[in-house]
């Protein structure tokens, strides 16, 4: 590879030029050997559009489970770390995660460790699967690290993935709502109102009541919008601030049958994180404090970080999660210390993690069959409510004309 660099040397001068070495760290190596210090170093031709990598591309939590199955499956079959992510980086089909399993060939070439170099992408290895890999370094059992993080992920990314959906429906029909009455009320409602108002009958009080509604979106209707615009403003900005994040995770939480599916997403995330970090080998205190940065949530990271000090003071598991009774059910807490008192904490784990999951799948079920049900009669509704508002005078003034 050749890169571009800028040095100075031990007079102080500046220096620029071009390099030939395997990686990065060579060339840098190569260039302090000479006695330069390395101001800036670029490899020729690995600066991409901003717009094809930084906004378009992104590596999805799905491209890691395939990528974390094909290394464990490469690593089976007795193929070298550097040889396996050398033929992941260029068979890959997403480019940015191309580029940092490039990245990391270099580092595993240079004699970094696997585990210190995808410690260097944060933004595409959790803390979470770095550990993990360090434990799969020290055991020496690499290729079941990576089958059991294919493993985790996948589940994690299904639940998440089921949870996200059956949002998405209620989404689209509330926002189906509000334009259809939107256009009701611009277009619709100022074309039959004219007509009411010019009969010279005195309208009924809902009927003005939705000719006002009508006026204030024809007349008032950019300002509307303007001041939606700055809520939703507010509100991103809001949620930019830390107090901001935990104002919004503790709304979702606190909110009904959306608070509780929640509740059981997060629990399920963090007894499946606990036990395949133990059974992995990971401290119990370094396990907590790791699945507090991948849980997902503000207000059960406090949590667990309380929980973490707890355990280091002397506390056991169980009692440290009992002092959180309004976010961690007494289930929980019970299971965990059976767990501890018949030294089959791991198993319990997996099995809590089971009972969630199931338990996440039926509030999801139960959220979809009553949102349903509940958004199509709200809309039929609202626009049964507004059409008759409007249509009823001119039915009777057709037949007061009859």
């Amino acid at each position: 590879m050749l890169f571009k660099y800028k040095a100075i040397d031990n007079a102080g001068a500046n220096k620029e030029g071009e390099i030939d070495a395997p990686n990065r760290d060579i060339a840098i190596s190569g260039l302090q050997r000479r006695g330069l210090v390395v101001i800036s170093i670029n490899e020729e031709g690995e600066k991409k559009s901003i717009f094809e990598v930084s906004f378009f591309e992104k590596v999805k939590m799905k491209d890691i489970v395939i990528l974390s199955r094909q290394i464990s499956t490469l690593f089976e079959a007795q193929v070298s770390a550097l040889k396996a992510f050398t033929m992941l980086s260029t068979n890959t089909e997403n480019k940015l995660l191309g580029q940092k399993l490039t990245q990391v060939c270099d580092d595993l070439q240079a004699g970094v460790s696997i585990s210190g170099a995808l410690a260097k992408h944060p933004d595409v290895f959790s803390d979470f699967y770095v550990n993990m890999v360090k434990v799969g370094e020290e055991t020496g059992k690499l290729n079941q690290t990576f089958a059991h993080l294919a493993d985790y992920l996948d589940r994690q990314y299904a639940l998440t993935s089921k949870t996200r959906n059956a949002l998405i429906y209620p989404a689209f029909v509330i926002i189906t709502f509000f334009v259809v009455m939107t256009l009701m009320f611009t277009i619709v409602i100022p074309k039959l109102s004219s007509i009411i108002l010019d009969s010279g009958q005195t309208p009924p009080f809902f009927t003005l009541l939705v000719i006002g509604v009508s006026n204030l979106f024809v007349h008032y209707g950019f300002f509307l919008l303007i001041f939606l615009v700055l809520v939703g403003i507010w509100i991103w900005r809001l949620s930019s601030t830390e107090k901001g994040k935990i104002y919004l995770d503790n709304l979702r939480l606190s909110t009904p049958a959306v608070g509780n599916l929640y509740k059981k997403l997060y629990l399920s995330r963090i007894t499946d994180n606990l036990n395949t970090m133990l059974s992995s080998g990971v401290p119990i205190v370094r396990s907590i404090d790791i699945t507090s940065d991948v849980v997902g949530s503000l207000t059960y990271k406090e949590i667990l970080k309380t929980v973490a000090d707890g355990v280091k003071s002397g506390l056991s598991l169980s009692a440290a999660f009992a002092k959180h009774p309004e976010h961690v059910p007494g289930i929980l807490v019970q299971m965990v210390q059976v767990g501890e008192e018949t030294g089959s904490l791991g198993a319990i784990l997996k099995t809590l993690t089971d009972f969630y999951a199931r338990e996440v799948d039926g509030a999801v079920d139960t959220l979809v069959g009553l949102i349903e049900p509940v958004m199509i009669v709200v809309l039929g509704l609202g626009v049964g409510i507004l059409l008759v508002s409007v249509l009823m005078p001119i039915y009777n003034m057709a037949g007061s004309i009859s």
